[in-house]
């Protein structure tokens, strides 16, 4: 098996190994995993990772506990507000999609239901191009979106925006009926 460093380092600080990444050594590493996914299962499993698959991209999980995977959901939960953010800007907002920051900036000019989505983002920032800054370097730290082109700041959303996708619809809320 060769990789298995490189792969360890980028999947056990939480990161994804994409189909569709642009960085050709990841997609490298994607293709390897594919063509050998029970042996670098088994081995990484041997050292407390277990190595999964989604629609187009690989991630480490572990098993937690019931305290632990509470505290993860609630994370995750704030993804919720971002992603519906996102699909407001652009329906299409998924795997391949390509925007730039400023994209999303000039939307606000015509787009109330963008600017009122926006309040609730990054509470803490208070300008629109802040919240974006912010919401495209998390974006990008996870491995969902991929800087494409630094010269005109082109980013492109990458195969492991679906883990997110996957995750809220398998969300359920419950409504509680107060007495």
């Amino acid at each position: 098996m060769r990789y298995t460093k490189e792969i360890f380092e980028i999947l056990s600080k939480g990161g994804f190994i994409t189909r569709n990444s642009i960085s050709q050594q990841r997609s490298h590493y994607y293709d390897t995993i594919e063509d050998n996914f029970q042996e670098y299962y088994d081995y990484y499993y041997g050292i407390g990772f277990v190595l999964e698959s989604g629609n187009g991209y690989y991630y480490f999980s572990r098993t937690e506990s019931r305290v632990e995977l509470a505290d993860k959901v609630q994370r995750l939960a704030m993804w919720i507000d971002r992603v519906d953010f996102l699909k407001t800007f652009n329906s299409t907002f998924g795997p391949g999609f390509f925007f730039r920051k400023s994209n999303i900036l000039e939307k606000f000019s015509s787009d109330i239901e963008l600017k009122e989505k926006a309040r609730t983002l990054y509470t803490d920032v208070k300008t629109n191009q802040e919240k974006i800054e912010k919401l495209v370097g998390d974006l990008e730290r996870l491995g969902f979106v991929e800087i494409e082109n630094e010269l005109d700041g082109t980013y492109k959303v990458t195969d492991a925006f679906h883990y997110i996708e996957e995750f809220i619809d398998c969300l359920t809320i419950y409504e509680t009926e107060e007495s």
